[in-house]
């Protein structure tokens, strides 16, 4: 007779593809066309509402959220977040601030966690990522091949999505996002036929992810895809990366797919001390002014959005006054550096040593659980490889980019997702080892 913890996830998969919807509205809005400083944006109004059917759905079921660990992993960034809140320049920035960050490291993975009860669900929202990153591609494509795009080196031809050039990382982190959710699927599903489709989505959004020009994005999703492979057997391992490096090379090669652009931008990721281009120079430079930043303030940082403020107390004459963006349908802007583009660094300087431990504390904590579950998934690996191929996408990813913009909320996603995996009941995300054959 079949364990209880065997039978679950079919018993309870029609409450939980309804129970989903909600995240999957969130990404689904992700797809619309997103205005120019348009300040929130409909997929933020969405996790909203994702929280408060969290809210309403616990109230209803009449049981503890949450385990004792999830409470104190998830909890664990608002000690940082609220001390740096108090450390504010002025109100609304502590407001402004306290409401993001919660929003992203907090409310709304919580929310996912909680309405996410089992593995059919949560499969539905991996899908609906992949979805919208083949939506996004398709646009970043047609944007290089018709020379629509955002600008780079005086040509539109930078794939952004609908995002346009004010969030040129958005397209990159969603189509990132994308591969490394289908890599994580076809890796770790049995069913044939989902097996193919992940496999060949995953190989379709390398030309969207490669048009971005996003050297970050580019490495976060190599390692997340990597360590996913490695998850899955060395033997496997070898052979996927020979395929992946043959499309490659027909793309690249074989169709001239971006090969002049795409030689540079790789070449440029090494080229930091020999004649970096601005950007680098621009990146490093930032990173010296956090640095500066949290050595004058090494408890409790700066304050929240307080870098913009303190940055050119901190920053040599070599960084500029801002970046250019033009093209994909808008005018030319000169905007100003506001960040260091290094979540950690970002944390260190407006949050301090306190921040960092905190916040950052509660990323560590969710990949040892997320790993350890891992370990005994047994058939619950179609969730267990993308979900851990996707928080560590996240954390390294987090090294050249940090929060900001439309794309956004698709991390607290990311995190709520991940969240599920490591720290639900064990009956609800990773049931017992399947039993051998009889």
């Amino acid at each position: 007779m079949p364990r209880r913890a065997d039978v679950v996830p079919s018993v309870l998969s029609v409450p939980s593809l309804l129970s989903v919807l909600p995240v999957v509205a969130v990404v689904v809005l992700l797809g619309l066309p997103v205005a120019p400083d348009g300040g929130a944006t409909p997929a933020d109004a969405a996790s909203g509402l994702v929280v408060l059917c969290a809210v309403v759905d616990t109230v209803r079921r009449t049981r503890r959220p949450l385990t004792r660990t999830a409470a104190v992993v998830l909890g664990l960034p608002v000690v940082g977040i609220a001390a740096a809140a108090a450390g504010a320049m002025t109100a609304g920035d502590a407001i402004a601030g306290l409401a993001r960050y919660l929003q992203v490291f907090v409310l709304v993975p919580v929310a996912v966690l909680l309405l996410v009860r089992g593995r059919t669900g949560a499969r539905l929202v991996l899908w609906s990522l992949i979805g919208l990153a083949l939506w996004q591609g398709a646009v970043g494509v047609q944007q290089y091949l018709t020379g629509t795009g955002a600008s780079y080196q005086g040509a539109d031809i930078r794939a952004v999505g609908t995002f346009g050039p004010t969030d040129v990382m958005g397209m990159a982190t969603v189509v990132a996002i994308g591969v490394v959710a289908a890599t994580g699927l076809a890796l770790g599903t049995r069913a044939r036929r989902a097996r193919v489709v992940a496999a060949g989505c995953a190989l379709v959004l390398l030309v969207p992810l490669a048009l971005s020009f996003s050297r970050g994005a580019w490495i976060a999703t190599a390692v997340a895809c990597g360590a996913q492979l490695l998850m899955g057997g060395v033997r496997r391992a070898v052979a996927v990366l020979a395929a992946a490096g043959a499309a490659a090379v027909v793309l690249v090669g074989g169709f001239g797919v971006g090969a002049a652009v795409l030689e540079e931008r790789l070449t440029s990721i090494t080229r930091v001390a020999d004649a970096p281009d601005q950007s680098v120079v621009d990146r490093y430079t930032m990173w010296a002014a956090a640095a500066g930043m949290w050595r004058e303030h090494p408890v409790t940082g700066v304050g929240l959005k307080a870098f913009p403020a303190h940055r050119d107390g901190h920053a040599s004459l070599a960084l500029s006054s801002g970046s250019d963006t033009e093209g994909a349908g808008q005018a030319y802007h000169r905007r100003p550096l506001l960040s260091p583009h290094n979540m950690y660094l970002l944390l260190l300087s407006e949050q301090g040593l306190l921040g960092l431990l905190t916040v950052a504390g509660s990323w560590s904590a969710l990949l040892v659980c997320a790993l350890r579950r891992l370990r005994r998934s047994g058939r619950a690996r179609d969730c267990a490889f993308p979900l851990c191929g996707l928080l560590v996408w996240q954390l390294v990813n987090f090294l050249y980019a940090d929060i900001g913009g439309p794309s956004t909320v698709l991390t607290a996603v990311c995190f709520g997702l991940a969240a599920w995996w490591a720290l639900a009941p064990r009956e609800t995300a990773a049931p017992a080892a399947e039993p051998g054959p009889r």
